[in-house]
């Protein structure tokens, strides 16, 4: 696997692809994504990420100074009370300059909070006291079992220990950083599980400004990743079953809404491509996958799947612009 770099010279804006930069879905959080390397290799993972991928072909990498100029450049357009949520088809955690991102995030003036995402591997004491430093205002800490054997296989590392997992998580609650622990619920597999990490959530203090846990749905994806035999649960099952079952079993509400996190509705950067416009693109980096390219047109990313060129000009028509995405396919 590749690393590229996307820096000011490499001419990739950073709104448009959902790999890196900055992602607006139309409310006052923005999601900031600074790279896409993982160090786990998750059996549900989404995006099929990790050192056992066996699509991927190309990490992202943002240089920073880059990456600044185009939160201060949204952030205003978003306006007062933004949350500037630093996640990752990855571990944000690989990305060399996390802590002074945090610190730069916070400085901006639109700039409410700044929270991440991680697996919580390179989270040791020097650096949770670093971010907290930094400012970081929560971290949502991905923990999926407490059992060994389960943990291990779930992180998709033999030898990952839950244990040293655990005092992450306590180091953080005991600092000015609040935690969220971010469990993915998987049928059939970690089901006796979602209890227990309910307790700990409440045992080692997570959720002093936040809610203590932010349960998620395992999903099928199609260049993802699924333990074998394992079936998504519907949505109207997870939110009106599991969801309250969990909810009656330990007295605690589970089921969250945007406005537990401030989240509210925002004016969307405008969308420069309509669906099944056509245009021609710039192509400027190989893509995340084998036969993708990333092409660039109107100040845009746009992720070309079936690419005939790694070079050049190349038209097309874009398929999908859901959130300022921009996925297209080549078009004669």
């Amino acid at each position: 696997m590749s690393l590229f770099h996307v820096t000011k010279e490499s001419e990739i804006p950073l709104v448009g692809c959902l790999y890196f930069g900055v992602v607006d879905r139309g409310s006052n959080l923005l999601q900031i994504r600074p790279s896409c390397g993982c160090n786990l290799s998750c059996p549900f993972c989404s995006v099929d990420a990790g050192p056992h991928s066996r699509s991927r072909v190309t990490d992202y990498q943002v240089e920073l100074d880059y990456l600044m100029e185009a939160v201060e450049e949204i952030a205003p357009f978003k306006g007062e009370g933004v949350e500037c949520h630093i996640d990752s088809p990855g571990e944000p955690m690989l990305y060399p300059d996390i802590v002074e991102l945090v610190r730069r995030l916070k400085d901006i003036e639109e700039v409410a909070v700044v929270s991440m995402q991680s697996n919580g591997t390179r989270l040791d004491e020097g650096m949770i006291g670093s971010l907290e430093e930094a400012g970081l205002d929560r971290i949502n800490l991905s923990m999926h079992a407490l059992e060994p054997e389960l943990a291990a296989y779930l992180a998709g590392r033999p030898g990952f220990d839950i244990k040293e997992l655990e005092r992450v998580a306590v180091n953080i609650a005991r600092s000015r950083i609040d935690l969220l622990i971010a469990p993915v619920y998987i049928p059939g597999i970690n089901d006796l599980e979602i209890p227990k990490l309910i307790d700990f959530a409440r045992r080692v203090g997570a959720g002093k400004r936040w809610p203590p846990l932010g349960i998620q749905k395992f999903e099928h994806y199609r260049l993802g990743r699924s333990p074998r035999g394992v079936r998504a649960e519907n949505w109207w099952h997870f939110y009106n079953r599991s969801m309250p079952q969990w909810e009656r079993d330990c007295s605690l509400p589970l089921r969250l809404k945007a406005q537990d996190f401030g989240i509210e509705k925002r004016p969307m950067i405008p969308t420069v491509f309509k669906k099944n416009e056509k245009t021609r693109v710039e192509i400027k980096a190989p893509g995340w996958v084998e036969g993708e390219q990333l092409g660039v047109a109107k100040n845009r990313v746009v992720s070309v799947v079936d690419s005939p060129v790694s070079e050049g000009g190349l038209r097309v028509k874009i398929v999908s612009n859901k959130h300022n995405i921009y996925v297209a396919v080549p078009y004669r």
